[in-house]
């Protein structure tokens, strides 16, 4: 009975890491991330979109958003709410830490450079 609980508990840990590591886009959407640059502090992310197209449920770090293009996509969140941006080529955001999944709503391609700082808290 000890052997069971115990290989149940390994499982369960084994299962645990898989879900989390699931969660990086570049691992579970790679048709849409690519990764340009890694070192310690930061991962440069390229990430395109074709019109209409959607990822999965994914989150990243604290991250700065470099707009290669004009957009208008959709995220929606893991509590189910959903909320429409739109932007133009050139802008810069900084994004906070968290789950989502994008949606290109426009009726062209969006391209945007991702640099997620590693190591971050989440930004109020």
């Amino acid at each position: 009975m000890k052997r069971i609980i115990v290989l149940a508990t390994v499982v369960g840990w084994m299962l645990a890491a898989a879900v989390a590591r699931a969660q990086d886009p570049v691992k579970v959407d790679p048709a849409h991330y690519k990764v340009e640059f890694e070192n310690d502090t930061v991962r440069v992310l390229r990430i395109h979109h074709g019109p209409g197209e959607k990822s999965v449920m994914h989150s990243h770090p604290q991250a700065i958003a470099v707009f290669l293009t004009d957009h208008q996509n959709k995220m929606t969140y893991p509590d189910g709410k959903s909320e429409t941006m739109s932007g133009k080529a050139g802008e810069v955001q900084i994004t906070p830490a968290g789950e989502h999944l994008p949606e290109n709503v426009g009726d062209k391609p969006m391209e945007l450079i991702l640099v997620e700082l590693k190591g971050q808290p989440a930004t109020k």
